[in-house]
């Protein structure tokens, strides 16, 4: 909005010429985000309260986590709240992927927010059923694919880049849409799952979105793709404003969301947050890279898949309790050293997943 409004000044002074510079954008986005993270924040908690928003401990979990009960939940509405606002602020608005990734995290979020309500009207742990909620699921990134593959932005779109290798990059045509429905699926239950602890969800996700926004950035810029050799995506550029928001609004809801908690971001802002990294991913050309980016995700959705099939098989766990960072919680590990050890390894594997753009 800035942008359109500001930019077109620059005939009568040249200040106005920085709003021509996605850098300066991003900045802003970044700061506003965690601007209106910051001021909301105190504001959402008090009004959670007051509505009893509370959050509902699962009967099989930790010890604990029983004293969490009652902690204001649906916090993600705040997450949601500053990365939209924020984007629509300081972002070119004529780009589609700008429309696709806003709608496609608005859209994850308010299944999540449904989750959540469910959770709330019945006091109990279990929201929307699992079916009805891998249905929307589905059907998002479907879509996404869909459009992807109708209305290519260019002659790569529906191609796949596969990190360490520069001279493969594969046409897969329609299985793209797969793709894309795999990854926004695979990666918004992750984040969920990851969600279990206080701060585990959001740390990472400052890493990871912080990593795509370097990638979003390098793509949209012509010379600098050519030279790294990555994909040049022209309607990328405008994804690094978008993920420099999600970096700001994190960061603000770090603030509250830091142990002990002050308030979860619930199903509405980790299946918001999750789609929105997977789309980041989807948008840049760095769909496989994301298993690296969002390595503490994968994790944590592995050692989800590995504990309900060896149940099913052999009637044995493999872990004391799934997600891992449960089991590490039940081995006696304090909660505030798990969290932190998980940041760690997402920072790590961050700037891991940077170094692959010269290794190609």
């Amino acid at each position: 909005m800035l942008y359109h409004l500001l930019y077109p000044l620059v005939d009568y002074h040249t200040v106005f010429n920085v709003f021509r510079y996605v850098t300066f954008r991003t900045a802003g986005a970044i700061v506003t985000s965690l601007l209106l993270s910051l001021v909301l924040g105190p504001y959402i908690i008090e009004r959670l309260r007051a509505l009893h928003i509370g959050q509902q401990i699962r009967e099989d979990g930790p010890r604990t986590h029983l004293g969490k009960a009652g902690t204001p939940t649906m916090g993600g509405v705040l997450i949601v709240a500053a990365v939209i606002g924020s984007t629509l602020l300081w972002a070119n608005l004529t780009y589609r992927f700008v429309w696709v990734i806003l709608l496609g995290t608005l859209g994850m979020g308010a299944v999540g927010f449904c989750d959540d309500y469910l959770k709330l009207r019945r006091k109990s742990s279990k929201g929307l059923a699992p079916r009805y909620k891998f249905t929307w699921q589905i059907m998002l990134g479907l879509g996404v694919g869909l459009y992807l593959y109708l209305s290519p932005v260019d002659e790569f779109t529906t191609r796949l880049s596969i990190p360490f290798v520069k001279w493969l990059v594969p046409d897969l045509e329609w299985v793209y849409v797969l793709l894309v429905m795999l990854v926004i699926v695979g990666c918004s239950n992750a984040v969920n799952l990851t969600d279990g602890l206080d701060g585990l969800a959001t740390g990472p996700m400052i890493m990871a979105a912080g990593a795509y926004t370097v990638l979003a950035y390098l793509a949209g810029h012509g010379a600098i793709a050519r030279y790294l050799q990555v994909i040049y995506v022209r309607e990328s550029s405008e994804l690094t404003i978008f993920g420099g928001a999600v970096v700001g609004a994190s960061l603000g809801f770090l603030w509250f969301n830091a142990y002990p908690a002050q308030i979860f971001m619930g199903d509405t802002g980790s299946l918001a947050l999750g789609t929105a990294l997977a789309l980041l991913a989807v948008l840049t050309k760095h769909e496989l890279l994301l298993m690296i980016i969002g390595g503490v995700f994968v994790i944590e959705a592995i050692s989800v898949l590995l504990q309900v099939f060896s149940y099913k098989t052999t009637g044995r766990r493999i872990f004391r309790m799934a997600p891992i960072h449960h089991h590490y919680e039940l081995n006696g590990v304090a909660e505030p050293k798990i969290i932190v050890r998980f940041w760690i390894i997402s920072f790590l594997l961050a700037l891991i997943s940077l170094t692959t753009l010269k290794l190609r």
